[in-house]
C-alpha cells in the first residue's frame, strides 16, 4: 500500500547550509498494517510524513501511496490518505459537527454520508459528549479527536497519524491508541509516528527507527529483539542509534 524508495528531503538555510532532514529513506507498508515510525524530536519522522501526504516535495527519491506516485499524481494520493499533523488546528468557532461536515463537504461527500461517518467516528472516539459545542471550549484531548475525526471523515484506505496522544491525559491516548488499532483490524493501512515506545509495543506490525533522517533499522519487535539482545523498546531504540555501546550476547 505504501512504498517509498531512496526518500530525501534537503532543506537550504543561510547560515547552517544544507540540512539533510530526511535522507536515503526507503520502507514499505502492507495493507491491513501498522507502520510505527520511532524517533526523538528532529528526527525527521515529521518531515517523512509530509513528504508522504504530498506536503513536501521530496528533493530526490519518490514513494507511492496507494499506487500513486506522490511526486507526479499528488490529488490522487491526498484522496486516499488521511493525514493528522502534530500542528493540526480547529476553527473555534465551530463545532465538532460542523467541523466534520466542513471536510465531509471538501472530500466530495454528501451530507447523508456525512452524518453516518459523523455517528460512527463520534461512537469510536468517544465524542458525543461534546458533538456540538464549539472548539475554542474544548479539552486537548477533545481538540485531538476532533482532529482526527476530520481527517477520516472521507474514509481513506491509508491513515498517517504524526504523535497523535502528544499532550493527551492517560484516558484520552487510550481511546486514540484503540482506535488506530481497530483501524488495522478493519484493513486499513496505517502510518504511526511517535516516541513513545509503550505505544509501539502496543500498536505497531513493523517498527522502523529514524534517526538525524536516516532509517537505521526496521522489523518486527521479535526480530528487532533478536537483532539487539533486548526486551524493551526503549533499550533496543538506545541502542540501534548508538547512545550506548552494543551488548555482548553471553556465551
Amino acid at each position: 500500500m505504501i512504498e517509498v524508495r531512496h526518500l530525501t528531503k534537503t532543506f537550504r538555510d543561510r547560515k547552517r547550509g544544507p540540512i539533510h532532514a530526511v535522507e536515503d529513506v526507503s520502507f514499505a507498508v502492507a495493507p491491513g498494517q501498522i507502520y510505527g515510525l520511532l524517533g526523538a524530536n528532529g528526527a525527521g519522522k515529521t518531515t517523512t510524513l509530509r513528504l508522504l501526504a504530498t506536503l513536501l516535495q521530496p528533493t530526490s527519491g519518490t514513494a507511492t501511496v496507494a499506487g500513486y506516485d506522490v511526486v507526479t499524481a499528488g490529488e490522487q494520493v491526498r484522496a486516499r490518505v488521511g493525514f493528522l499533523a502534530a500542528s493540526t488546528a480547529l476553527y473555534s468557532r465551530l463545532t465538532a459537527r460542523e467541523t466534520l461536515q466542513y471536510f465531509g463537504r471538501l472530500n466530495g461527500l454528501a451530507d447523508s454520508e456525512i452524518a453516518a461517518r459523523t455517528q460512527r467516528l463520534a461512537d469510536e472516539l468517544d465524542m458525543h459528549d461534546f458533538l456540538d459545542r464549539r472548539c475554542e471550549k474544548f479539552s486537548t484531548g477533545m481538540k485531538q479527536k476532533t482532529s482526527i475525526a476530520r481527517t477520516l471523515i472521507h474514509d481513506p484506505d491509508v491513515m498517517i497519524f504524526d504523535e497523535p496522544t502528544l499532550g493527551l491525559d492517560i484516558m484520552a491516548a487510550r481511546t486514540i491508541v484503540r482506535f488506530v488499532r481497530e483501524c488495522r483490524d478493519r484493513g486499513k493501512t496505517v502510518v504511526y509516528s511517535t516516541h513513545i515506545m509503550s505505544e509501539v509495543e502496543k500498536l505497531c506490525d513493523v517498527v522502523g527507527i529514524i534517526h538525524d533522517g536516516r532509517l537505521l533499522a526496521a522489523g518486527t519487535l521479535p526480530e528487532l529483539r533478536e537483532r539487539y539482545h533486548e526486551r524493551e523498546m526503549e533499550e533496543i531504540f538506545v541502542r540501534c542509534v548508538g547512545a550506548e555501546p552494543p551488548r555482548l550476547r553471553p556465551a
